[in-house]
């Protein structure tokens, strides 16, 4: 049916059609109720104290209101994250900044985190959590100075840690002027420091430990790259996702829209994800990393898997493919587990990263 569709959405602006599917959303989520897959299942993954049952979630800034969580769940992911979220709810950029790149299958947006705020989207969760996992990005306002930028994001945890299963703390989005300094590793290393005190607090008022990830950039200098990774490795965060959009344009050339001011999201952005990814496995073998960009088929998600991520987001993905997509990939995963002989996900990763270090063939799945 989406395909059908799909070129009546595209007529309108892309901001329009995303309203239209949020709203579609929430009508098809009041309409059917999630089932909910079996956390010991063959793609069960159990990370971050928290049990999934299959390892695709959808990447923030889809739904960062959460508005539509019901229909979200219902189309089986095994996690959802929204977000990003400020203190103070914020218009964000001047339209238009959202831009449609079809041959590429790519996005660039320049949106400037456009919310609600933090106590709306509070009051949602407060009244509303699907069965599976949920988290919550979290961001400073546009015009907090850098300098107290700890504040907005120490606010964002208060609020909201009551009501996510994990807090991302988003450095790395090129869509807030200054934000991605925030990335600096002494910087990052004194914000998420602040960050861990509030998560400690919280587990001796609650009892609830709340993991806490941080969403890096594409674009980093390798060197720069190996010094915030030395930094995540002292403690701070209990997981990274790799990665944010791209300020970069892999492979666009004189591309329409090529041009535009923004992050790159897409399947332009797959191979630079899956550098990132595989970077920060080999850093941080102890740390989960969760993989995002450029998943639109199977064959990706099981490269971002093999590169070295535990979970996996989808968002771009979503636009170009439509809701099947996460039946799709999670079909071509366990197809994946099967074909090697295992029973469940974890097992067979683990054989096929043995093989790809060994210089082995390992087993090929056609999805």
């Amino acid at each position: 049916m989406y395909k059908s569709l799909r070129p009546w959405l595209f007529r309108v602006p892309p901001e329009t059609a995303h309203e239209a599917a949020l709203l579609a959303l929430r009508v098809f989520g009041a309409l059917h109720r999630p089932s909910v897959a079996p956390v010991d299942g063959p793609l069960a993954v159990h990370v971050l104290g928290l049990r999934f049952a299959n390892p695709l979630g959808l990447a923030a800034g889809f739904d960062k209101n959460g508005r539509a969580l019901r229909g979200l769940a219902a189309l089986g992911f095994g996690f959802l994250e929204v977000g990003t979220v400020t203190p103070r709810a914020q218009p964000g950029n001047p339209r238009p900044r959202l831009f449609r790149l079809t041959e590429q299958r790519a996005l660039i947006n320049r949106l400037g985190f456009n919310n609600a705020g933090m106590e709306k989207l509070a009051a949602r969760l407060r009244t509303y959590r699907p069965a599976i996992p949920v988290g919550v990005n979290i961001g400073k306002n546009r015009d907090t100075p850098l300098h107290r930028a700890v504040d907005d994001y120490r606010l964002g945890f208060a609020a909201l840690a009551p009501y996510a299963d994990y807090l991302t703390v988003n450095l790395s989005s090129p869509n807030t002027p200054g934000l991605r300094a925030l990335q600096e590793p002494d910087t990052a290393r004194l914000l998420l420091g602040a960050l861990r005190e509030d998560q400690g607090a919280f587990f001796r008022q609650s009892g609830r430990h709340i993991p806490i990830a941080v969403k890096i950039a594409p674009d980093f200098a390798p060197q720069t790259l190996d010094a915030l990774l030395a930094v995540l490795k002292e403690g701070v965060c209990d997981a990274v996702i790799a990665t944010n959009t791209t300020i970069r344009r892999p492979t666009l050339g004189h591309v329409p829209m090529a041009g535009e001011q923004g992050g790159l999201s897409g399947v332009p952005l797959a191979a630079l994800s899956r550098e990132i990814i595989s970077r920060s496995f080999k850093a941080l073998p102890d740390i989960p990393i969760i993989g995002v960009g450029g998943i639109n088929n199977a064959e990706e998600a099981w490269q971002h898997l093999l590169a070295g991520a535990s979970l996996l987001q989808l968002y771009t993905g979503l636009i170009y493919e439509g809701p099947r997509l996460v039946h799709t990939i999670l079909a071509g995963l366990a197809d994946r587990v099967q074909a090697g002989g295992h029973d469940d996900l974890g097992n067979a990763l683990s054989a096929a990263r043995r093989n790809l270090s060994s210089g082995s063939r390992p087993n090929t799945v056609k999805f």
